[in-house]
């Protein structure tokens, strides 16, 4: 099927300023049993998928001066990336999913929806509640059910979200109002940057990663793909989650820097000083007591691309919150939509906020160092979990598709790493020529220099 027949294609493709033209590059080939659901996930994940390739092929054909390649994305690839963590095996062992604490529960006037995977989480979670942390998880499970049964939903959220941790009510109906897919930004004047001849679309193109769990992740592991020098920024206080960074560190380094203490922020500083792209993944203005606000960050470093990601978007009540796909599943009205027979609040079938909104995020970037060569000036854009979310309940219409079960084989292989023989899935992002895996596998969370390649 050709990209000009499908316009959740075209909508994601104009959304991040491609040229009209180039969509008819792209073109899909359709599998069985793809990302099921009542809303139109298979249409979201394709096309995410779609334009990320679409863009790299686009600056590839810039850097060698050619045609742009023919991009053929395979649906199959885009279902076994898109539940990517599922599919991760560490020496046999299958990666740690949802904490206990972490799920829907039912509250006094309607269902809450709880996210305690990260240990900072569920005590200010259970601590809300007025629930000691003491026992192991199923009674605590127990306790945390009958205290919330007890409660409003609003309550509860409002409770939990004031001590910093995550609950949210879940949303009986699509939120409004409508929120853009993709913002982008000119800044500066600086003149064009002519990136050199290369067989890889980003290749050479320092990127600074500043995300943690999945979206920002899968945006930078793009990236690396594509040849980009990532290296992962994280504090040393907030530690990640081993299997979520052996899933998303692909061809990327990771190291740890305070950047409140003097000496590691020269060390940033350094970096700054040669970085093409910086991607954030904090809330809105979290970072910016560092000097690393979009404006800051430009001023130092005029031609820089700055990308960045919240989950609730950039204005409004909720945008300084705290928020991961699943919470936007709730509280957007998609647990809603996708609800079974006996009102529980449903999930789509991947965590496809996360993977979709990481592909336009790689997408967004992969085109703004396109743009630069020909304008110059430096690049600011942001994308959020809810502006996907308002993408697929509002914008999107959903086309025939295949019955059956997707099988995921074809699509998997095995690495031997630092963290074991890991069985994980290949990228999706495809054109012809593309690398097929990553050039690298995850190193260790935190264990890399400071340095760029």
């Amino acid at each position: 099927m050709n990209g000009d027949e499908d316009e959740t294609t075209a909508h994601a493709w104009n959304a991040l300023g491609g040229p009209a033209e180039l969509v008819d590059k792209v073109s899909y080939e359709e599998a069985s049993g793809v990302l099921p659901a009542r809303l139109p996930v298979r249409e979201l994940a394709r096309a995410t998928v779609g334009v990320c390739s679409l863009a790299a092929a686009e600056l590839l054909a810039r850097r060698i001066t050619g045609p742009v390649p023919a991009v053929r994305v395979a649906e199959g690839a885009v279902a076994t990336a898109f539940v990517s963590e599922r599919h991760l095996r560490v020496d046999g062992r299958a990666a740690r999913s949802f904490a206990p604490l972490s799920g829907f529960w039912r509250a006094a006037d309607g269902w809450v929806r709880t996210h305690a995977n990260y240990p900072h989480h569920r005590s200010r979670l259970l601590g809300a509640l007025g629930i000691s942390d003491t026992g192991d998880d199923p009674a605590l499970a127990g306790l945390l059910s009958a205290a919330l049964a007890t409660r409003s939903a609003h309550a509860v959220q409002e409770a939990v979200y004031a001590a910093g941790g995550l609950a949210v009510a879940v949303g009986s109906a699509p939120f409004e109002p409508v929120l853009p897919l993709v913002e982008t930004g000119l800044v500066g004047e600086s003149g064009p940057r002519r990136l050199p001849v290369a067989s890889l679309p980003a290749s050479g193109v320092r990127v600074l990663d500043l995300t943690r769990v999945i979206a920002g992740p899968v945006a930078t592991r793009t990236l690396a793909l594509l040849g980009a020098d990532v290296l992962r920024v994280d504090p040393p206080r907030l530690p990640e989650d081993e299997d979520a960074h052996a899933d998303t560190g692909f061809g990327k380094r990771s190291t740890l820097l305070d950047l409140s203490a003097p000496a590691d922020r020269d060390v940033f500083e350094d970096l700054l000083g040669s970085a093409d792209v910086v991607i954030t993944g904090y809330r809105p203005g979290s970072l910016d007591r560092h000097g690393l606000s979009p404006e800051a960050l430009l001023a130092r470093r005029p031609g820089l691309a700055v990308a960045q990601l919240c989950a609730w978007g950039w204005s409004g009540p909720w945008a300084s919150r705290r928020g991961f796909d699943s919470l936007v599943q709730a509280a957007s009205g998609i647990a809603s939509v996708e609800a079974s027979a006996d009102g529980r609040p449903g999930v789509l079938p991947a965590q496809a906020l996360d993977h979709g909104t990481g592909y336009l995020l790689a997408a967004a970037v992969l085109r703004a160092l396109t743009d630069q060569q020909a304008t110059g000036g430096g690049r600011h854009l942001r994308l959020s979990l809810a502006g996907t979310a308002s993408w697929l309940l509002h914008d999107i219409h959903p086309t025939p598709g295949g019955g059956g079960v997707h099988a995921p084989r074809p699509w998997l292989t095995t690495t031997a790493t630092r963290h074991g023989l890991l069985d994980h899935a290949l990228p999706p992002v495809h054109y012809d020529g593309a690398p097929r895996n990553w050039a690298r596998p995850p190193t260790g969370w935190g264990t890399d220099l400071p340095v760029w390649i």
